[in-house]
């Protein structure tokens, strides 16, 4: 299972985020990197895969395009959600574009490789309150390359996961699945690599020492 590094962008800066409450993201300086500046930040943590968020660009106030685009050869894999509506704003291989149910503007068939984000807040996929396990079904079998599931109300929070949970939602889809928000320590990334999970998405736990930076740094779990 891949173990992928989450690095949340905002006015030009790595941020810390919690439970999704994005205006009260600060720069994440109180971690193992001593700077929230992306390129350092990457330096410091040198991770083998890389999942980046452009909170700007997703909430319409800015666009850090330039600096995804310069970090993609500081890591293998780079997976980018940065608010992508339509399949023309995908970015250029070999970056992993990632299409959030939060802003998706268009069929979801006319969509073709990358990544859907199956974001989720309280429970239920955003915006339209979708079970998550049926919302997954109902997606399957779209021209997507694999899918992430996004407990936006978890990220930041190391509340663990929930094995029947995690377990449901793989048995609905043969396609890459990863899981992001909540993750808190090397059981929970043993969980998702016993029910089938192709990734796991991190952050929080990192810096607090609950999971070596030796597992992102080799960016897999077994």
């Amino acid at each position: 299972m891949k173990v992928i590094l989450a690095a949340d962008l905002k006015d030009g800066m790595v941020v810390h985020g919690k439970s999704g409450n994005r205006d009260e993201y600060m720069p994440l300086t109180w971690g193992i990197s001593p700077s929230a500046e992306p390129h350092s930040y990457i330096s410091v943590m040198k991770p083998k895969y890389l999942y980046v968020a452009d909170l700007d660009r997703i909430g319409f106030c800015g666009d850090h395009t330039e600096t995804i685009l310069r970090l993609k050869d500081s890591v293998s894999e780079m997976y980018v959600d940065r608010g992508t509506e339509i399949p023309e704003e995908y970015l250029p291989s070999p970056i992993k574009t990632i299409v959030g149910t939060e802003t998706i503007d268009a069929p979801y068939e006319e969509f073709s490789g990358g990544f859907l984000s199956i974001d989720i807040k309280d429970g239920t996929v955003i915006p339209n309150g979708e079970n998550p396990a049926e919302f997954l079904s109902s997606v399957a079998d779209t021209p997507f390359e694999g899918f992430i599931i996004l407990n936006i109300s978890s990220v930041g929070t190391e509340c663990g996961i929930d094995r029947e949970f995690v377990k449901t939602l793989r048995a609905v889809t043969g396609k890459p699945l990863f899981y992001g928000g909540g993750v808190r320590s090397e059981a929970d990334l043993q969980v998702l690599a016993d029910v089938g999970f192709d990734g796991a998405i991190i952050s929080t736990a990192v810096h607090k020492g609950e999971i070596p930076l030796s597992v992102i740094q080799e960016g897999e779990f077994c």
